[in-house]
């Protein structure tokens, strides 16, 4: 007796292999545990659902490797529910800012180092920023020479880059706004 065709078409049907489905599902592990070291206010920025966020939260806190991988495992399985494209988008965002950061630490020591060897970056400097005190900025300055020259601990020379710091503000982190979560004081 032939058995009855079915009236579904067969271009409908996606074929997925084993191997599709395990690179995938070890992908999202992946991007799961790309979230683990992020702060709870860049997690709030994702919305994430409830349970995987207490999964990441509760990831930070176990240090028993075994513990680890299972809880890593745990956060894999329920990003499977969850669309990754904000997750990676704010992931390369995050990435970005972090390369913003680097340029601007090195602005600042670009900007000390040339303090120690032109006295007129010193006084562009005090004129850009009236409120320096300018006595104690020279001082730093001096006493980092005399530090670099005598090859003693560079103490002067990181307090030159503290002050320069309180002047020359980090880059604000656009895209990072926290819409405010309610559960966030709870711990």
């Amino acid at each position: 007796m032939a058995r009855p065709k079915h009236d579904l078409p067969d271009d409908d049907i996606e074929y997925v292999s084993k191997t599709e489905m395990k690179s995938e599902m070890t992908a999202l592990q992946k991007l799961g545990e790309k979230l683990i070291p992020l702060d709870k206010k860049q997690l709030a920025t994702l919305k994430l659902p409830e349970r995987l966020y207490d999964a990441i939260i509760a990831a930070k806190k176990i240090t028993a490797n075994g513990a680890t991988a299972r809880q890593k495992q745990f956060i894999g399985k329920l990003m499977r529910d969850v669309d990754p494209e904000p997750i990676n988008e704010l992931l390369a965002k995050l990435a970005g800012l972090s390369d913003k950061h680097s340029a601007w630490l090195h602005r600042l020591e670009r900007l000390r180092e040339s303090m120690l060897t032109d006295p007129k970056v010193v006084e562009n400097f005090v004129t850009d920023h009236p409120t320096v005190e300018i006595q104690q900025l020279r001082q730093l300055v001096r006493n980092a020479l005399k530090e670099r020259e005598l090859q003693k601990p560079a103490k002067a020379f990181r307090e030159l880059f503290k002050l320069i710091k309180q002047y020359i503000p980090e880059p604000a982190l656009p895209g990072l706004e926290v819409s405010a979560p309610e559960e966030e004081d709870e711990e």
